[in-house]
């Protein structure tokens, strides 16, 4: 079992607590934040899943690097994936509807 601990400035004056746990094909993630604590979307852990480091307060950014290696091939990792190609499409969806709307607001005017 692996286990790291990242301290990351979130909206609260004291430094929210993301630690990542992997243990074989199974990663674990945690953060002390109100919806990291009631299970729900974390910004913290899905931002440092996502290599980004500027909100990491502790001197460990280079960790990141290591939670994106443990990924592949775990639970999480194929679920996050799954999150990445949808919203991936989901920003196309809306850069297509946005020209479409254009274009049919101009074939309006003639």
């Amino acid at each position: 079992m692996e286990e790291i601990t990242f301290y990351v400035q979130g909206s609260a004056p004291e430094p929210y607590r993301v630690t990542f746990i992997r243990n074989g094909g199974n990663l674990s993630a945690y953060c002390t934040c109100r919806a990291g604590e009631n299970g729900m979307y974390c910004k913290h852990r899905f931002q440092i899943m996502e290599g980004l480091t500027d909100d990491i307060v502790s001197d460990n950014t280079t960790e990141v690097q290591t939670v994106s290696s443990w990924l592949p091939g775990t639970d999480v990792g194929t679920i996050y994936a799954d999150v990445v190609a949808i919203e991936r499409e989901i920003g196309l969806l809306k850069r297509r509807l946005a020209k479409l709307k254009k274009d049919l607001a101009q074939a309006m005017r003639d």
